[in-house]
């Protein structure tokens, strides 16, 4: 079966010829592997893993992005949301978030004024030279969304500042993530209707940390949830589906987002508190499952084939399940050690 058939049928809650198989390592993990021996950086291919691509945009004010310093160890850089960032150059982590562009209304509305829709926001080249094979190989294909509170906190406003806002100017908060999706959508209509179609949305938005999500569930019905409802409708009536990326321990959320029609959630983050089993249980009838594979054991061959056996033959029952680590592959793991996650993964996840 090609990628897309094996995706197609977990959002089914139908069996394939096996669960669909894929991680996420970091640069850093692929640097290893390479030194390890695998002859390029293409991992997808060296494992056999799912072939899945992204259809992006860019949806930002377009703020001048910009070097302001380089290291040998770091670098200090401007984005076109107007945030200030520091990236490490030897070591898998998020980057270093210095300082916001967009710190209350007067700047908000300064950057709104700047996100309007237009062609060149897409690389359309990308698409013309690409998306006939993606087809015609079996892709399953994303259309990757940028809305909603994770996106906002990290790379817009800070993380303290919209905390703040979402009790002291919730009207700000919806309006930033009201405006986000805005931009989604209009620009992935010009990508539909230029004849690039998708299989599904897929966003970014972390909601939680250990044992807690990062607001109360009155907070998520009225500020995150609408948005996320609007996305997924708009969606649906292109025929397409829905995947949420949510780390944390949301489980408060998922019953929301089931009423709402979101189609796949990921990563069920063990390490938070997120139990993908007891999830499986009680929503793997409503939800497809994306994950749930403790990172932590990743660089421990024995523990971590272990927890393959015992956690994927149950999250694959009927359907409705695709195999990943709780959230992506550290640079700890070495080659050897992730050929023997992916056997497993296959062996485990075969019907």
């Amino acid at each position: 079966m090609t990628t897309n058939e094996r995706y197609a049928r977990m959002y089914e809650h139908r069996e394939a010829d096996r669960i669909p198989v894929i991680d996420g390592p970091w640069p850093e993990t692929i640097d290893r592997w390479v030194r390890e021996g695998m002859p390029s950086r293409d991992h997808v291919a060296y494992f056999g893993l799912e072939k899945t691509v992204g259809i992006r945009a860019d949806f930002s004010p377009r703020y001048e992005s910009k070097i302001l310093k380089e290291t040998d160890t770091d670098k200090i850089y401007t984005t076109g949301w107007g945030a200030t960032q520091r990236s490490f150059k030897r070591a898998a982590s998020t980057p270093e978030f210095l300082g916001f562009t967009i710190i209350d209304r007067e700047s908000w509305a300064g950057a709104k004024a700047r996100m309007v829709p237009s062609k060149d926001r897409v690389d359309w080249k990308l698409l013309q030279d690409n998306y006939g094979n993606w087809k015609k190989e079996g892709y399953w294909i994303s259309a990757y969304g940028f809305f909603g509170f994770d996106v906002t906190h990290s790379w817009v406003t800070g993380t303290e500042r919209l905390l703040m806002a979402l009790l002291e100017d919730p009207e700000w908060c919806y309006d930033i993530f009201n405006t986000c999706l805005d931009m989604n959508i209009a620009m992935f209509d010009m990508v539909w209707d230029a004849g690039y179609h998708f299989d599904e949305l897929h966003w970014c938005d972390d909601m939680g940390y250990k044992g807690k999500q990062f607001f109360s569930l009155s907070v998520y019905r009225e500020l995150v949830k609408p948005v996320h409802k609007r996305a997924i409708e708009w969606a649906h009536t292109k025929g397409v589906k829905t995947r949420l990326h949510s780390c944390g321990n949301i489980g408060v959320f998922i019953p929301e987002l089931i009423e709402i029609g979101l189609d796949a959630l990921n990563p069920l983050e063990v390490k938070s508190g997120m139990d993908p089993l007891a999830i499986k249980k009680q929503y793997g009838g409503d939800l497809v499952l994306h994950g749930g594979v403790n990172a932590v054991l990743y660089d421990d061959a024995e523990a971590i084939v272990e927890e393959i056996k015992r956690v994927v033959p149950e999250m694959k029952r009927g359907g409705g399940y695709i195999f990943s680590s709780d959230h992506s592959v550290p640079d700890s793991v070495s080659l050897e050690n992730f050929r023997q996650i992916i056997e497993a993964a296959k062996k485990y996840g075969t019907y």
